[in-house]
């Protein structure tokens, strides 16, 4: 395939990396439009692709366009994009909160595949949704779900309304676990561990509870039960969450991250 990303910043940079990685496109092939001169130096130099600092015609040779600019720089990109654009290509965005119906108005183009990340894709540990446009037809879709696949794991949404609870969930989700561990790692602090100490033992507990949990044919509330003992430490902590209402509050969390998911696209 050629492929052709426009905004080369982290998250369009785990695509290209991993799309490398895995052999499905070649860097002679892979045409990267970056605007910043100084990270487009550090993409030359890494020789990472093609690097170019401009739309040009260059893209309408590609099979797929990939958006990664940030939502509010996308209406710069957008009257220069659609001048260039074939009929044939497929255009995968990667921006939060625009819908496919506006891209394909601004870009007078109907084949667009929308999709949510998040940062894991870094490594090749990321989860995405993504929609696509009644217009992109089952084998396009099966070829964007193999290219996203490359940076984690992929599930397709027949409805692109659950896009914006996506962002809310696993889009913004790694946030939520930083901050959960941040918490602890300081709770630890406050009850006498230096930081590092303190760090080592909460996130040692959280790579194996995850494991265990992906391991066990137990439920999530199973799991919790089998560590909190009736009267025990656990149950008082636990007691003190439900006082708080800290599940209650992190839902709302997302909630509220959602809600503006949806205020960005209009």
């Amino acid at each position: 395939m050629k492929i052709a990303i426009i905004g080369c910043g982290n998250m369009g940079m785990a695509f290209a990396n991993s799309f490398i990685q895995y052999n499905l496109v070649q860097k002679e092939n892979l045409l990267l439009i970056e605007k910043n001169q100084e990270r487009g130096t550090v993409l030359q130099e890494q020789k990472a692709g093609v690097v170019v600092d401009t739309i040009s015609d260059k893209i309408s040779s590609v099979d797929l366009v990939i958006l990664s600019v940030k939502p509010q720089d996308y209406p710069s990109v957008a009257g220069d994009l659609a001048n260039l654009l074939q009929p044939n290509q497929i255009v995968l965005s990667i921006m939060a909160g625009i819908p496919i119906a506006k891209i394909q108005a601004s870009l007078h183009h109907e084949l667009i595949v929308r999709a949510m990340p998040n940062t894991p894709a870094l490594l090749g540990m990321g989860m995405t949704a993504f929609a696509a446009a009644p217009t992109v037809g089952l084998a396009d879709i099966r070829k964007v779900e193999n290219l996203i696949n490359s940076t984690g794991r992929a599930v397709f949404l027949e409805d692109e309304a659950l896009i914006d609870a996506v962002t809310g969930l696993s889009g913004s989700g790694p946030a939520y676990f930083f901050y959960l561990i941040k918490s602890m790692i300081d709770a630890g602090v406050s009850m006498g561990f230096d930081p590092a100490m303190s760090a080592l033992l909460v996130k040692q507990t959280m790579l194996g509870s995850y494991h265990l949990m992906q391991t066990s044919d137990k439920s999530l509330d199973e799991l919790i039960q089998a560590v909190a003992s009736r009267g025990g430490t656990t149950e008082a902590a636990l007691h003190t969450f439900a006082e708080k209402q800290v599940g209650e509050g992190l839902q709302k969390g997302i909630f509220a991250a959602r809600d503006r998911a949806v205020e960005l696209a209009k």
